[in-house]
């Protein structure tokens, strides 16, 4: 292509269809009168080494990846950045001009991102974190919070063989409780994360005792379908401080727009209500 070409971004999993990051890179593209494109894209995991060969030539600077290809990008990936490789998933991808892939996962960013604007007081140092998953999207959480200095995770998961595997790859600050006692994680903690998608829309509800949960605790979850889950709800009622998880969805974007199209990009209430628009 022409170097005058307009740069081209996309996103690729499968399914594609529910993917907000269209709407979020548009909005910023249109915000800042800048030249490109972001393209979603269904790809089947068989097709991507394929991809990757290809979009680069067609004037690509680059892809966000989602489920279930970022494991998948991770391992195809010339050059990965540490937070990725800790993470054991990409879920952004630069082409560099040297025709090299470039990994990244911003998840972590984007988590502490959203709690560092919605909730400023919030010190992760002041104690123990409870994180509910022990998933993709619990390392994510993991990595960011050990790097922002809370002196204890504690993780419960409902198989706890997953959260144990956590705990082997994380280390000493890291305490695993069984699902049954779940809710006597959040004795004395500071920081209250569920990492799974139990109380999302269409998925059953996050069943854990929240006795424990106090006024001076922040809670919040990776989920934003609803906006409140039944957990934030419960936290907002106890006087907790609340973060909905849109925000991490919209600060994890950050970091990719600017490698591609040159500007770093506001998260503000703006792009909240494009994104959340039906």
């Amino acid at each position: 292509m022409s170097s005058n070409a307009p740069p081209l971004a996309g996103v690729i999993g499968h399914p594609i269809g529910h993917s907000k990051s269209p709407r979020l890179h548009g909005h910023w593209l249109r915000t800042y009168g800048l030249a490109g494109h972001y393209i979603p894209m269904q790809v089947e995991r068989r097709d991507i080494p394929e991809m990757l060969r290809l979009l680069p030539r067609l004037g690509f600077c680059g892809l966000n990846v989602t489920v279930p290809h970022k494991e998948t990008a991770l391992e195809l990936a010339d050059l990965v950045t540490d937070r990725a490789a800790l993470i054991g998933a990409a879920n952004t991808l630069i082409f560099r001009s040297d025709g090299k892939v470039h990994a990244d996962n911003t998840d972590g960013y984007g988590f502490i991102s959203n709690l560092r604007q919605n909730a400023p007081e919030w010190d992760p140092r002041r104690g123990p974190a409870a994180i509910f998953g022990a998933g993709g999207a619990a390392r994510a959480v993991i990595v960011a919070l050990l790097e922002s200095g809370v002196p204890e995770i504690r993780l419960s998961n409902r198989t706890r063989a997953r959260a144990e595997r956590l705990r082997a790859d994380f280390g000493a600050k890291m305490v695993v409780y069984d699902w049954a006692r779940a809710g006597n994680m959040l004795d004395d903690a500071a920081t209250v994360v569920n990492a799974t998608s139990l109380g999302m829309t269409g998925q059953p509800d996050l069943r854990v005792p929240l006795d424990g949960l106090s006024p001076d605790m922040l809670v919040t979850d990776i989920v934003y379908t609803p906006l409140e889950t039944p957990l934030l709800a419960e936290a907002r009622n106890r006087g907790c401080t609340v973060v909905d998880g849109l925000g991490m969805l919209l600060h994890q974007a950050v970091p990719g727009f600017e490698r591609w199209f040159g500007l770093r990009p506001e998260v503000d209430e703006t792009l909240r209500h494009v994104v959340l628009a039906e």
